[in-house]
């Protein structure tokens, strides 16, 4: 009877390492879909660690001098009409709808515009403007990402020249601080900077010698006549 009770354990014990291999495939499975949940949310929470940790105030920065007076380089901020023939996002999109608002320069003028992938979409108005000296913009971006923002613009004058500097500067949300942590948007923002404030110069200044032009034919037809 002992050897018969023997057996059966024996087959009993077989048995039961017959069924184990059919239940292990699903545990392994189960227990790499748990791995791989947990490697994702850790990742997910780093990152999220990562972005909120980056700084969440933003300034960008670019100058440039320009021969004429700060006069000359203020007319061409002051006027939203006069955008068209320096502004680097003006460029980019020729076809975009823009509308003017308010009042044609100054305190209170507004522009907004619709354009495509690399121009956006938003609205920017003019909340102070000091005479060749200083103006402040409230920028109001609606596409690609919302955001508010604040562009400087000051004009000094140096050694004959005026120094012009164009400013960006606000808050970075949590989209900001993501795109910031792939792009270097200083150096993508600042770029354009660059450009808008190279064509700028080439406007006020080609403006000057054209009146220095015309303001020495005038004395030449003056001296004649006497």
């Amino acid at each position: 009877m002992s050897t018969k009770l023997s057996n059966t354990t024996k087959d009993f014990a077989a048995g039961g390492s017959h069924a184990s291999p059919s239940a292990t495939p699903a545990a392994k499975k189960l227990s790499v879909l748990k791995t791989i949940l947990i490697a994702l949310a850790a990742i997910v929470i780093l990152f999220v660690g990562i972005v909120a940790i980056q700084p969440s105030d933003f300034r960008i920065t670019r100058s440039a001098k320009m021969s004429a007076p700060p006069s000359a380089a203020f007319a061409q901020v002051n006027d939203y009409h006069n955008w068209d023939a320096w502004s680097p996002w003006a460029k980019l999109d020729p076809n975009a709808k823009v509308t003017f608002e308010g009042p044609s320069s100054g305190t209170g003028a507004t522009f907004t515009w619709s354009g495509n992938d690399q121009v956006g979409a938003g609205r920017q108005s003019i909340v102070e403007s000091r005479p060749d000296e200083l103006i402040q913009i409230k920028l109001e971006f609606e596409k690609p990402f919302k955001a508010t923002n604040t562009a400087e613009f000051t004009f000094k004058p140096e050694g004959g020249q005026t120094v012009v500097t164009w400013s960006m500067f606000g808050k970075n949300n949590f989209i900001g601080k993501a795109f910031s942590l792939f792009m270097d948007c200083d150096k993508m923002v600042g770029s354009e900077f660059e450009k808008g404030l190279a064509s700028m110069k080439a406007v006020v200044e080609a403006d000057g010698k054209t009146n220095d032009e015309g303001r020495k034919s005038n004395d030449e037809t003056s001296t004649k006549a006497e």
